[in-house]
């Protein structure tokens, strides 16, 4: 699918992370109290292996995750995996980060308490910055302890750090400490919204919210036929009807939209056919 992406024209490829579909969830999907996880989350591929093998078959294409949720993660080892891949694939990976929601899967890894993920995603960041940095490194913290030492490979370029966040202090580690923000699953209207919030946080930590890429991930559903405009999902329907959410998306501030279309495909054949439909949709509209 890397490669097939590639070839059509995408910019960039992507994966998420979830590591166990529980039998009996400690929460709703996203965290919404009984809302069902969906079947797809029975068998998801490791994302970080996953993402070494699409780049190893690509030459172009940028290698993001939306999101590695940090605190399944020590931080020490994740960041040397980044560094590494970004080097190998000659400085395509992005690397986006999250808290998380599941409380079965941070039961599960026993890296992180639950109650502190917000914390574990601030020093990550922070390692991060020292591992990627010059040699010698040193960092004291509560989840890395690294007395002065080479660290290498280096990454190829700055690698730079997309956060997913709604609101709040999230949004606000948006603001200070992210290249770019991951907002998911809102339309134009909502995320001009959104993106406004990020402005005043960026203001009030003297940045420019020029400065912060916004990739917009969405959930398609393409349907041949156009949908009526009552009770239509956003991102679905018509090839048209998608394409203009999309450029509503764009108008609102999205420099680069994830399209989340493996959901309603039933193998990776449909998968490849529907994406190279809308890519050619996408950019017929000059988008």
């Amino acid at each position: 699918m890397a490669r097939t992406a590639e070839r059509a024209g995408y910019d960039s490829v992507w994966v998420f992370e979830r590591t166990l579909m529980p039998r009996a969830p400690l929460d709703g999907l996203y965290g919404a109290a009984g809302v069902p996880w969906p079947d797809q989350y029975h068998a998801c591929a490791d994302p970080l292996v996953t993402l070494s093998l699409a780049a190893a078959v690509t030459e172009r294409v940028r290698l993001g995750s939306s999101v590695l949720v940090s605190g399944l993660h020590a931080p020490f080892p994740l960041a040397r995996t980044l560094a590494t891949l970004d080097a190998a694939s000659g400085g395509r990976v992005l690397a986006g980060f999250g808290t998380g929601w599941s409380r079965d899967e941070y039961r599960a890894a026993k890296v992180t308490d639950f109650a502190d993920r917000g914390a574990q995603l601030d020093e990550l960041l922070d390692v991060c910055a020292a591992v990627w940095g010059r040699n010698p490194v040193a960092y004291a913290g509560r989840y890395a302890e690294i007395a002065p030492a080479d660290v290498g490979p280096k990454p190829a370029g700055p690698l730079p750090v997309y956060l997913a966040a709604t609101g709040g202090r999230a949004l606000e580690r948006v603001a200070g400490r992210a290249d770019g923000w991951l907002p998911a699953h809102l339309t134009g209207e909502q995320l001009a919204v959104q993106r406004r919030k990020l402005a005043e946080a960026a203001e009030r930590q003297g940045r420019d919210a020029a400065e912060i890429a916004v990739c917009l991930r969405v959930g398609v559903e393409p349907t041949g036929a156009p949908l009526p405009a009552a009770g239509r999902r956003p991102y679905s329907g018509s090839l048209d009807q998608i394409v203009q959410d999309l450029a509503e998306a764009g108008r609102a501030g999205a420099h680069e939209v994830l399209l989340d279309l493996q959901v309603h495909c039933a193998d990776g054949s449909e998968l490849a056919d529907q994406a190279a439909e809308l890519y050619a949709g996408v950019r017929a509209a000059g988008l």
